[in-house]
Protein backbone atom coordinates (compact mmCIF):
# COMPACT_ATOMS: atom_id res chain seq x y z
CA UNK A 1 0.00 0.00 0.00
CA UNK A 2 1.63 3.42 -1.02
CA UNK A 3 -0.23 5.66 1.40
CA UNK A 4 1.87 7.75 3.86
CA UNK A 5 -0.15 8.69 7.02
CA UNK A 6 1.08 11.75 9.13
CA UNK A 7 0.04 12.40 12.90
CA UNK A 8 -1.11 15.96 13.65
CA UNK A 9 -1.43 15.94 17.55
CA UNK A 10 0.24 16.72 20.35
CA UNK A 11 1.17 14.27 22.35
CA UNK A 12 -1.89 13.94 25.49
CA UNK A 13 -0.48 13.78 28.63
CA UNK A 14 -0.76 14.73 32.36
CA UNK A 15 1.19 18.01 32.70
CA UNK A 16 1.17 18.76 29.01
CA UNK A 17 0.63 22.99 28.18
CA UNK A 18 -2.49 23.71 28.50
CA UNK A 19 -4.58 26.96 27.86
CA UNK A 20 -5.38 29.46 30.98
CA UNK A 21 -8.15 28.22 32.19
CA UNK A 22 -9.41 25.53 34.89
CA UNK A 23 -9.51 22.92 36.07
CA UNK A 24 -6.05 20.98 34.72
CA UNK A 25 -6.13 17.42 33.28
CA UNK A 26 -5.26 14.80 36.10
CA UNK A 27 -4.49 11.08 35.70
CA UNK A 28 -4.32 8.93 38.29
CA UNK A 29 -3.48 4.85 38.42
CA UNK A 30 -5.78 3.13 39.37
CA UNK A 31 -4.78 -0.37 38.85
CA UNK A 32 -1.21 -1.38 38.12
CA UNK A 33 0.45 -5.24 36.91
CA UNK A 34 2.61 -5.49 39.74
CA UNK A 35 -0.16 -5.26 42.61
CA UNK A 36 -3.71 -5.91 40.58
CA UNK A 37 -2.11 -7.45 37.57
CA UNK A 38 -4.19 -5.24 35.10
CA UNK A 39 -3.73 -1.39 34.24
CA UNK A 40 -5.99 1.10 34.68
CA UNK A 41 -5.87 4.56 34.47
CA UNK A 42 -8.67 7.40 35.72
CA UNK A 43 -8.46 10.52 33.77
CA UNK A 44 -10.49 14.15 35.19
CA UNK A 45 -10.28 17.25 33.18
CA UNK A 46 -12.05 19.50 30.54
CA UNK A 47 -11.97 18.74 26.59
CA UNK A 48 -10.22 21.60 25.89
CA UNK A 49 -6.78 20.56 26.53
CA UNK A 50 -4.49 19.53 23.55
CA UNK A 51 -5.48 18.93 20.16
CA UNK A 52 -9.15 19.13 20.40
CA UNK A 53 -12.21 20.07 18.58
CA UNK A 54 -14.74 22.53 19.62
CA UNK A 55 -18.44 22.76 19.41
CA UNK A 56 -20.66 25.79 19.01
CA UNK A 57 -22.46 24.51 22.14
CA UNK A 58 -18.93 26.17 23.51
CA UNK A 59 -19.49 29.66 22.70
CA UNK A 60 -23.22 30.05 22.30
CA UNK A 61 -26.36 28.04 24.24
CA UNK A 62 -29.04 25.99 22.47
CA UNK A 63 -26.42 25.39 19.85
CA UNK A 64 -25.42 22.25 18.23
CA UNK A 65 -23.25 19.55 20.32
CA UNK A 66 -19.78 17.52 19.00
CA UNK A 67 -21.91 14.82 18.39
CA UNK A 68 -23.82 17.21 16.07
CA UNK A 69 -21.35 17.99 13.15
CA UNK A 70 -22.12 15.81 10.51
CA UNK A 71 -19.56 13.18 9.79
CA UNK A 72 -19.02 14.40 5.82
CA UNK A 73 -16.88 17.03 7.69
CA UNK A 74 -15.07 15.13 9.67
CA UNK A 75 -13.02 13.57 6.61
CA UNK A 76 -11.79 14.71 3.33
CA UNK A 77 -9.44 16.49 1.16
CA UNK A 78 -8.23 19.74 1.62
CA UNK A 79 -4.63 21.76 1.99
CA UNK A 80 -2.23 21.96 4.68
CA UNK A 81 -0.97 25.86 4.54
CA UNK A 82 1.84 28.29 5.69
CA UNK A 83 0.39 31.60 7.79
CA UNK A 84 3.73 32.43 9.83
CA UNK A 85 2.64 34.32 12.70
CA UNK A 86 5.28 35.66 15.04
CA UNK A 87 3.94 37.50 18.63
CA UNK A 88 0.15 38.28 18.28
CA UNK A 89 0.04 37.50 14.57
CA UNK A 90 -3.10 37.91 13.07
CA UNK A 91 -4.88 35.45 10.91
CA UNK A 92 -6.81 37.57 8.28
CA UNK A 93 -8.32 37.21 5.08
CA UNK A 94 -5.53 37.90 2.67
CA UNK A 95 -3.33 35.55 4.53
CA UNK A 96 -6.10 32.96 3.75
CA UNK A 97 -6.80 34.75 0.45
CA UNK A 98 -2.90 33.94 -0.62
CA UNK A 99 -2.35 30.47 1.04
CA UNK A 100 -0.62 28.11 -1.36
CA UNK A 101 -1.52 25.21 -2.24
CA UNK A 102 -4.89 27.43 -2.77
CA UNK A 103 -8.35 27.08 -0.58
CA UNK A 104 -11.20 25.81 -2.55
CA UNK A 105 -14.71 25.62 -1.77
CA UNK A 106 -15.28 22.43 0.36
CA UNK A 107 -11.85 21.72 1.31
CA UNK A 108 -10.38 21.19 4.70
CA UNK A 109 -7.70 23.60 6.27
CA UNK A 110 -4.88 23.44 8.20
CA UNK A 111 -3.00 26.29 9.06
CA UNK A 112 0.96 26.38 10.15
CA UNK A 113 1.70 29.47 11.81
CA UNK A 114 4.75 27.90 13.06
CA UNK A 115 3.33 28.13 17.08
CA UNK A 116 3.25 24.69 16.97
CA UNK A 117 7.34 24.14 17.64
CA UNK A 118 6.35 26.67 20.66
CA UNK A 119 3.83 24.30 22.11
CA UNK A 120 4.61 24.42 26.17
CA UNK A 121 3.27 25.88 29.28
CA UNK A 122 4.37 29.71 28.92
CA UNK A 123 3.01 33.06 28.14
CA UNK A 124 4.65 33.15 24.51
CA UNK A 125 2.07 29.89 23.15
CA UNK A 126 -0.71 31.06 24.89
CA UNK A 127 -1.11 34.88 25.89
CA UNK A 128 1.38 35.96 23.39
CA UNK A 129 0.10 33.45 20.38
CA UNK A 130 -1.21 34.16 17.49
CA UNK A 131 -5.21 33.27 16.25
CA UNK A 132 -7.54 34.64 13.62
CA UNK A 133 -9.73 37.45 13.94
CA UNK A 134 -13.62 37.28 12.84
CA UNK A 135 -13.31 38.77 9.39
CA UNK A 136 -10.99 35.48 8.49
CA UNK A 137 -13.26 33.21 10.17
CA UNK A 138 -16.11 34.72 7.82
CA UNK A 139 -13.80 34.18 4.71
CA UNK A 140 -13.79 31.04 5.96
CA UNK A 141 -17.21 30.70 5.92
CA UNK A 142 -18.00 32.42 2.95
CA UNK A 143 -15.54 29.74 1.02
CA UNK A 144 -17.86 26.72 2.56
CA UNK A 145 -14.75 25.28 3.56
CA UNK A 146 -15.25 21.77 5.56
CA UNK A 147 -13.19 21.70 8.71
CA UNK A 148 -10.61 24.02 9.86
CA UNK A 149 -7.30 23.22 12.20
CA UNK A 150 -5.10 26.06 13.81
CA UNK A 151 -1.14 25.03 14.43
CA UNK A 152 -1.47 27.70 17.74
CA UNK A 153 -3.20 28.07 20.88
CA UNK A 154 -7.07 28.40 19.66
CA UNK A 155 -9.38 29.42 16.70
CA UNK A 156 -9.46 33.23 18.22
CA UNK A 157 -6.60 35.66 18.58
CA UNK A 158 -5.58 35.93 22.29
CA UNK A 159 -7.23 39.41 22.55
CA UNK A 160 -10.69 38.34 21.78
CA UNK A 161 -10.52 35.84 24.99
CA UNK A 162 -10.70 36.37 28.47
CA UNK A 163 -7.15 36.66 29.23
CA UNK A 164 -8.28 40.27 28.27
CA UNK A 165 -11.83 42.24 28.80
CA UNK A 166 -13.79 39.66 27.41
CA UNK A 167 -16.95 37.41 29.13
CA UNK A 168 -15.54 36.13 32.07
CA UNK A 169 -11.97 38.35 31.99
CA UNK A 170 -9.98 39.98 32.19
CA UNK A 171 -7.88 37.27 33.82
CA UNK A 172 -4.42 38.40 32.55
CA UNK A 173 -5.39 42.65 32.47
CA UNK A 174 -1.42 43.15 31.85
CA UNK A 175 -1.98 42.34 28.70
CA UNK A 176 -4.69 44.83 27.98
CA UNK A 177 -1.50 47.76 28.89
CA UNK A 178 1.14 45.53 27.21
CA UNK A 179 -1.16 45.60 23.74
CA UNK A 180 -1.92 49.88 24.30
CA UNK A 181 1.73 50.29 24.73
CA UNK A 182 2.52 48.22 21.84
CA UNK A 183 -0.43 49.17 19.37
CA UNK A 184 -1.74 52.65 20.88
CA UNK A 185 -5.04 51.43 21.76
CA UNK A 186 -7.39 48.74 23.08
CA UNK A 187 -7.21 45.73 22.33
CA UNK A 188 -11.28 46.14 21.86
CA UNK A 189 -10.61 48.33 18.86
CA UNK A 190 -8.88 45.15 17.17
CA UNK A 191 -11.40 42.70 18.59
CA UNK A 192 -14.43 44.04 19.73
CA UNK A 193 -15.98 40.89 20.47
CA UNK A 194 -15.91 37.90 22.26
CA UNK A 195 -14.38 34.74 20.87
CA UNK A 196 -15.54 36.32 16.85
CA UNK A 197 -13.77 33.56 15.39
CA UNK A 198 -15.18 30.81 17.31
CA UNK A 199 -18.93 32.49 16.74
CA UNK A 200 -18.15 32.81 12.89
CA UNK A 201 -17.00 29.90 12.38
CA UNK A 202 -18.86 27.02 14.28
CA UNK A 203 -22.13 28.70 15.20
CA UNK A 204 -22.41 31.04 11.81
CA UNK A 205 -21.09 28.35 9.73
CA UNK A 206 -21.13 24.89 11.14
CA UNK A 207 -17.44 24.50 10.67
CA UNK A 208 -15.36 22.30 13.47
CA UNK A 209 -12.63 24.14 14.32
CA UNK A 210 -9.53 22.52 15.67
CA UNK A 211 -7.20 23.98 18.53
CA UNK A 212 -3.26 23.04 18.84
CA UNK A 213 -2.72 21.49 15.68
CA UNK A 214 0.89 19.75 15.99
CA UNK A 215 3.02 16.99 15.18
CA UNK A 216 4.01 16.23 11.76
CA UNK A 217 2.45 19.47 10.83
CA UNK A 218 5.59 20.72 8.61
CA UNK A 219 5.45 17.41 6.58
CA UNK A 220 2.31 17.80 4.74
CA UNK A 221 2.51 21.65 5.20
CA UNK A 222 2.45 22.61 1.11
CA UNK A 223 0.27 19.86 0.01
CA UNK A 224 -3.20 18.70 -0.69
CA UNK A 225 -3.83 15.98 1.28
CA UNK A 226 -6.51 13.66 2.18
CA UNK A 227 -7.84 14.41 6.41
CA UNK A 228 -9.57 12.55 9.07
CA UNK A 229 -10.53 14.16 12.42
CA UNK A 230 -12.95 12.00 14.89
CA UNK A 231 -14.58 13.19 18.07
CA UNK A 232 -15.81 11.15 20.47
CA UNK A 233 -20.03 10.99 19.45
CA UNK A 234 -20.94 12.36 23.02
CA UNK A 235 -24.37 13.82 23.75
CA UNK A 236 -24.23 17.50 25.01
CA UNK A 237 -20.25 17.52 24.69
CA UNK A 238 -18.66 21.35 24.54
CA UNK A 239 -15.67 19.58 22.53
CA UNK A 240 -13.49 16.57 22.53
CA UNK A 241 -10.09 15.37 22.14
CA UNK A 242 -8.90 14.34 18.94
CA UNK A 243 -6.37 12.78 16.82
CA UNK A 244 -6.06 14.22 13.34
CA UNK A 245 -4.33 12.56 10.42
CA UNK A 246 -3.01 13.52 6.66
CA UNK A 247 -2.68 11.00 4.65
CA UNK A 248 -1.59 11.38 1.09
CA UNK A 249 -0.97 8.61 -2.20
CA UNK A 250 1.94 9.39 -4.16
CA UNK A 251 1.87 6.04 -6.31
CA UNK A 252 -2.19 6.70 -6.55
CA UNK A 253 -2.59 2.90 -5.96
CA UNK A 254 -5.22 2.97 -3.00
CA UNK A 255 -8.77 2.75 -3.44
CA UNK A 256 -11.60 2.29 -1.47
CA UNK A 257 -13.76 -0.75 -1.30
CA UNK A 258 -17.43 -0.28 -3.22
CA UNK A 259 -18.88 -1.63 -0.41
CA UNK A 260 -20.15 -4.81 -2.70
Amino acid sequence: MSLQIYDLTHTYEQFMPEWPSHPGVNVTINKFHAKDGIYEVNWEGIMHRGTHMDAPLHVTENTPDISSYPLWRLCGTGVCVSIPKGKWGIITPEDLENARPKIQEGDIVMINTGFHHKWADTDEYFAYGCGMNGAAAQWLVDKKVKLVGFGCQANDHPMATKLVDHGLGPSHPYLIEEWKKEYGRDPKVDFPNWEDGHKNLMVKGGIPGIENIGGQLDEVTGKRCFFMAFPWRWKGGDGCVVRVLAIVDPDQKFRFETGK
